[in-house]
Formats: structure tokens, sequence, C-alpha cells
């Protein structure tokens, strides 16, 4: 629930932001250490110079005793004059121990005194310890919540307004830029101590809930059971829960009672490590002169690393569509079936699993359901042409989701801390507009995910568009519609480990037109195939015509014919007549082995008619194959 927009004045030093580069920093690269002597000026446009009548300010600081009685101020951040004049139009600064924040307004018509410093005394200012400190600005009121407990300021001065200038301004943190009465501008009024998680979220302040939320780590001590402590128990918590004071008079009562105090850990994914604990005990003693003392106890707790999950993003990763369509004032849709699924692998084995056969735990993949806090959309290749192309989403997708969006020419990005779902459903509207397209024949994107500020990321999720101009655009939706069936483009969910499906609406332009050269090809065989076997059934129902005359069935059933290699193929044809006869001369040689001893002329003679025959038979038949 808490708004978004928030500015991070010390991030970890990168190309982008190296402002931070020359700070001392701490093994983790999140706490930044500051001894007095340095300090770091916020470049230009990264905090708008007007914040508004309401804004917020958070940070962890801990900070010690200032040196001395009457100690300098100690800047924590500072908006000043860049040159020429050295006023103070905001700042957060310690001053003998007292948080104080100054906020000088711009003169306007109304030319009266207004509250300008707002003081708190705190003794955790100066304790060394860490804190977490937000400062509510909804001029003319200014809130402090530390450690998600409220104080109000004992002290508010007025001031008069500042006069407006043309002077620039200097953002700085850690000390105070000095541009005027000065030989030289300087830093000034450095701090000591250290600071983390600085952040300024201009045009919002955060109610005090999401403000405990914050704070709170989401672990910390507990007591299993209040009704079983003892009536003669007190107890208290502070509000972080990291620190638990219990009073008795009985030891025995106080030994029941620490032995229900518990660590707890909310977190999904806790961060693993140890968590180092300390109980101290204290005597007090009525006319002893001597009093007991008991020594500390240091323990620890070790929390484990959690099963970290894996975020997979699918859908529909390639599709053309015609040039009007992008042309449109809806353009397309670039995302419509996008599917975000989280697993998380578990091993498990029996209770009695002996140690040399934990190599065959179980490995099983469950879906579990988590929070994303942003998804980009980026453009591959060349960045968007704002003249010609755009990426597009309905702001009312964003309503009642806590989510906000960025848009520039490298991509769209969505962030905010929702469900998987909810991602779900705005990166379905996202729309591609291009009204240039024939300048552009295809675009690439590349979709990814995190959750808990980038600890867990998505994989890469490619995304090719083709957009398909007027000469072929009518071939091409055809072919999409033919290949790609709505039904078969609803997503699938599969486990861990299997093989995912692979969404395509179309295969690309130039494999499409081999298939149809291909297919075409195929039709026009089949057609020359069918042609030219009705060619060979006419001619064989006429030879079968010109048998039936003849009252004769040619019966090749139980005929063996035998070619001799010698002779030539072509043969003079015989008269009907004589076929006849011959056919009855080889039906009579069949029937009866009696009569095989014939003169040799009527063997021949036999011999030619079964090979004349044999041959207007395969010419028959090859005819018809």
């Amino acid at each position: 629930g808490a708004s978004s927009g928030a500015i991070d004045l010390l991030p970890s030093p990168s190309t982008t932001t190296n402002w931070t580069a020359g700070l001392l920093m701490d093994s983790n690269d999140i706490i930044f250490k500051f001894d007095g002597k340095q300090g770091a000026k916020i470049p230009d446009g990264i905090v708008p110079k007007n914040l508004t009548d309401q804004f917020t300010i958070t940070l962890w600081m801990k900070h010690g005793p200032s040196p001395g009685l009457r100690a300098e101020k100690e800047t924590i951040l500072c908006n000043s004059d860049k040159t020429e004049m050295n006023r103070h139009h905001y700042a957060l600064y310690v001053h003998n121990c007292r948080l104080v924040f100054l906020l000088r307004k711009d003169f306007d018509r109304a030319d009266t005194f207004r509250p300008a410093e707002f003081h708190w005394k705190l003794d955790q200012i100066c304790d060394k310890e860490w804190h977490y400190y937000v400062v509510n600005v909804e001029f003319p009121v200014v809130t402090l919540y530390m450690d998600g407990t409220t104080y109000e300021p004992y002290l508010v001065t007025n001031d008069w307004p500042i006069h407006p200038s043309h002077i620039a301004m200097q953002l700085t943190v850690g000390a105070c830029w000095q541009g005027g009465e000065v030989t030289k501008p300087r830093f000034a009024q450095y701090f000591h101590g250290s600071l983390a998680s600085l952040t300024i979220r201009p045009g919002k302040i955060e109610s005090q809930k999401v403000i405990s939320c914050l704070q709170a780590c989401k672990e910390g001590l507990d007591i299993n059971s209040l009704e079983s402590l003892g009536q003669g128990i007190k107890y208290h918590f502070n509000p972080s829960q990291s620190v638990l004071v219990m009073e008795g008079d009985d030891i025995e009562n106080i030994n029941q009672a620490l032995r229900k105090v518990s660590y707890i850990n909310s977190r999904q994914f806790p961060t693993a490590g140890i968590r180092r604990l300390k109980v101290s005990s204290k005597v007090q003693c009525f006319g002893e002169d001597v009093c007991i003392s008991i020594p500390d106890i240091d323990a620890y707790v070790m929390v484990f690393q959690a099963n970290e999950p894996k975020i997979t993003i699918t859908g529909m990763d390639h599709f053309a569509r015609p040039a009007a369509q992008f042309e449109s004032e809806r353009g397309v849709l670039l995302l419509p079936d996008i599917r975000i699924v989280s697993t998380v692998t578990k091993m498990e084995h029996s209770v009695d699993l002996r140690e040399h056969d934990r190599a065959n735990k179980q490995v099983v993949v469950e879906e579990m359901l988590h929070n994303l806090d942003f998804c980009d959309v980026l453009v591959i290749g060349a960045e968007l042409d704002p003249e010609l192309e755009c990426l597009e989403l309905d702001h009312g997708e964003l309503q009642g989701k806590h989510l906000d969006a960025t848009n520039s020419t490298a991509g769209y990005s969505i962030y905010g801390v929702n469900s998987m779902f909810s991602y779900e459903q705005v990166l379905r509207q996202l729309r591609y507009r291009n009204w240039g397209t024939s300048a552009t024949s295809d675009r690439k994107f590349r979709v990814k995910c995190s959750e808990l500020n980038g600890r867990y990321t998505s994989n890469e999720f490619n995304l090719e568009v083709n957009i398909l101009h007027s000469s072929n655009s009518n071939f091409m939706e055809h072919v999409n519609h033919m290949i790609v069936q709505p039904q078969f483009l609803q997503s699938v969910q599969q486990p861990e480990g299997s093989v995912s499906a692979v969404h395509s609406s179309v295969v690309p332009s130039m494999a499409t037109i081999v298939i149809i050269i291909c297919g075409s090809v195929l039709v026009l065989v089949i057609t020359l195939g069918v042609f030219r076997l009705r060619t060979a059934r006419q001619h064989g129902s006429m030879g079968h015509e010109g048998a039936k005359e003849n009252e004769m069935d040619w019966d090749d059933s139980a005929l063996t014919i035998t070619i001799n290699p010698m002779e030539k193929y072509e043969k003079p044809h015989h008269t009907e007549e004589e076929s006849e006869e011959e056919d009855i001369d080889d039906e009579e040689e069949d029937t009866t082995s009696a009569e095989s001893d014939d003169s040799e002329d009527e063997e021949e003679e036999e011999e030619e008619v079964i090979v004349q025959k044999g041959d207007k038979q395969n010419v028959n038949r090859q005819e018809q194959l």
C-alpha cells in the first residue's frame, strides 16, 4: 500500500547513479558512513524543484553525541542556493541531539510569518543505534515518525517567506552547499554518523499504517502464550519488537516466562543469516550492601536460505498483422495471452530416511503465489521513433492496483507491489502503434519481471512482431487464420522440468511463402495423377468391350507368362481368329498334362502366342499404371 514515486538519494554507485561513488560505504553497499569530511551533490533533474505542499522524507540513521558543548549543525539533507547567496530552502539536520526540519516557502501575496523550523528532542537521536525516521510534510503541519511511533514537534519557529529569484539551487546529502558569503563555494555543516535508504517522495505522504509496515522488519521477538505468563510478570515490547523487557518478583516465574519467548519471521523469503541475541538480567536488592550481578548471555538464531522461486513468463512469442491494424487508433495488443507463473522446488523425504539415502530425495515442484514489484517491456534494437511509433496503455488499467507506469522510447515500465495476476491483466492491455509502417517491417521486444527489487527475476521473454504491408497482407492474414486457431493459443501451465509449450502464431514470412508454394505443387501433382488415372481407366474399358464382342474374357489368374529373351519385343500382330485358336490350345495344354509331348513346331507356335498375349497384357497394365 505504499505510495510509489520515491526517489532514492543514496543509491549504490553505478554509471547512472555516480554521485555516491566518493562516499564511504559498508561492505553491503547499502550503508553510507559520513566522517565529517564528505558530502554528495545530487544532480539536477533527480528531484523536482517544486515538492508541493505534500511530500515525505524517509531514512535510516545511526548517530552518536555531537562533540563539544555547542556543536555545529550536522546536515542530513539540504537544498540551498548554488551561487551568489546562502539561503536554505529546505533542510533536515541534527543539532545538539535534536532533529530539525527547515522549510522556507516562497513568497506570494500573503506576506506573513509562516512555520519554518520544526524541532524534535529524542534520546534515540544520539544513542548510536539504528532508527527509522519518516518526516511527513503536509504544510503547515509536519509530523515525525520514529520506529513507527508518532512524535509531534516540541518547538515550531516562524520566519518570513523567501523572495523569488533566478538563482539555481543545489541539493546535497551529508553536508550543505554554501554558495554565497564565502570567497569560494564549498561544503559546510558536515554530518557525523551512518545513513541508509534516504528517499524523498514528492507530492504524497504516507499513512501511519504504511509507515509502521515499512519500518517493521517482519521479524522480532514474541511470546508464545501470554495467558500462561503468570500474574506476577510484567512485560514490554519496543515498537519494532526487537527488545523485550520482563519484570517479576519470583525467580521461577521469570524462568518460566523466558522459556516462552520466541523468534518470529513472517517474510515469505527471509534473508538468510545469523540473528544475534543478548539476555541481560538485573537484580534489585533491598537493604544489602552487595547486590548480585548476573553476567549477560550471548546467543544467536540461524535463519536458513529459503527455497527461491522461479518466475516464468510464457505466451505468444511471434505474430504478424497487417499494417492497417498498427496504424489504427487502438494499435495492436502486444501480449494478449501473457502468463506469469512462479514455482518453487522442494526436497521431500520421509522422517526415517537414513543418512546415506538422502540422495534419493524426491524433488517436488509447487506453484506459489507472491507479489511482483516491476515488469519492464524493453525495445530490442533501435529505440522507438516518437514521431512514427509508440507503446500505449490506458491509465484506467492501473487504477485500484497500486501500480504506476513510465513510458519512453526504450520501452514501457510498470512498477508497484501487486500480485502476478494484476501484472498479467495490465500487460495484456499494452498496445503498440505505428503510423509510419512503410519504414518498419518488424519490431522485437523483451519482457522481464522482478520480485523484491530484483532479488528474484524472471526469464527474459522475447517477442517478435511483423508488420505486413498491402502487397501480402491479405495473403498472410489467411495464413494466420489457417495456421493458428484461437483454441491453440491458450497458455498451458506446466510443472518445473517439463518441456515448455512454445506458442507461435505464424512462421516467418519467407518460410510461409515456401510452404504455400510446396502446397501448390502438391495440388498440381495430385491433379495430374487423377487425370492420368482416369485416362488409363478409359483405355482399359475400351479393351474390355472388345473382348466382350469376341465373347471371351481374359482370365490370367492361372496364367504363367514366359518371355524368350532371344526374340525381339516387337512382333507383327495376329488376327483375332488366330488368337482365339491359340487361346484354346493354351487352355488345353494347361488342363491336360498327357498332351505335353506334341511336336516342336506346335510348341514354338504356342510360345509365340504366349509372348504376344503377355506383351499385350503388359502394355495394358502400363497404360493403367
